[in-house]
């Protein structure tokens, strides 16, 4: 029994489970919204059904990330403790995890509705590409915002079966967040990306440079959040939650800088974390009230 909670575990590393934080609650946005702006019947089933995507989406990301980066990371003194070229999981059983999942994705989305059915080898493309993306293009922080930001919009298509203006903007709106948050977290392997000819903004642009690109798709992303709030019903609780999203994005300036790095891992991890959450959190209650 402690070996099979021991492998879960592994996985659960392989696929770092607990960055499903970044998107999920979007999702969940989505939904809500969703919901009460076509006024839908709630469907535990279809809550589930689009839980269930989300997770599959993720796990199939992950696994072939590090899949396709185990050389990779065998080499960067900061990743040599990943699942794979730690030898907690093999490359073979990592794949077999990713066809696994994409199965699953494929299915589950197939039950949902038409587009979602249709969309769903696109979806997991998007999601696979960004692996291969830092080989040839310094816009793969862009490429793994576009992964995390199809969520919403694909909740917002499991209910409606369409798509529509205000979903599009949360997606805009995770799209640069993800992507401004990474450009943060690549700021530590700049150095080591340089040297095996990786591509990368900061690589591409300085230190300096990418994070003045991280800010300015940060402030799309608050003015995306800011342009979805119009669609919304109005009330404090909605800005209460813009409000704490858009502090948390301007602490992670304040303590990462061209010449202070050393927060990276609470600027990534917990500000976006709490970012997410308090968001999601805020806008959903006030949704439900209205």
């Amino acid at each position: 029994m402690k070996r099979l909670v021991n492998k879960i575990g592994d996985y659960m590393g392989l696929v770092k489970f607990s960055h499903t934080i970044f998107a999920m609650p979007f999702a969940l946005m989505a939904f809500i919204y969703a919901l009460k702006s076509t006024n839908s019947e709630f469907s535990w089933l279809l809550l589930l059904q689009i839980v269930g995507c989300m997770v599959f989406a993720r796990n199939v990301a992950m696994g072939f990330n590090r899949w396709a980066d185990r050389d990779i990371d065998g080499k960067n003194p900061r990743t040599t403790n990943r699942e794979i070229p730690a030898g907690k999981i093999s490359a073979k059983s990592a794949l077999i995890f990713v066809i696994i999942n994409a199965i699953l994705f494929v299915c589950v989305s197939l039950s949902i509705n038409s587009l979602t059915a249709i969309l769903s080898p696109v979806a997991l493309v998007v999601v696979m590409a960004y692996s291969y993306c830092k080989r040839f293009t310094s816009m793969a922080h862009l490429v793994l915002g576009l992964s995390l930001g199809i969520a919403p919009s694909a909740a917002y298509i499991a209910v409606t079966g369409t798509l529509a203006l205000a979903p599009c903007l949360i997606s805009l709106l995770v799209l640069t967040w993800c992507g401004g948050f990474d450009i943060i977290y690549a700021l530590q392997d700049v150095e080591f990306d340089r040297s095996q000819g990786l591509h990368s903004i900061p690589v591409r642009f300085g230190i300096r440079g990418a994070l003045y690109i991280s800010i300015a798709l940060h402030a799309v992303s608050i003015i995306s959040l800011i342009l979805f709030t119009q669609f919304c019903p109005q009330g404090w609780l909605l800005w209460t939650g813009v409000a704490l999203f858009s502090g948390c994005i301007i602490l992670e300036h304040i303590l990462v800088t061209p010449t202070h790095q050393r927060s990276i891992g609470i600027a990534f991890g917990t500000l976006n974390g709490v970012a997410s959450l308090t968001l999601a959190t805020f806008t959903i209650a006030q949704l439900l009230i209205a």
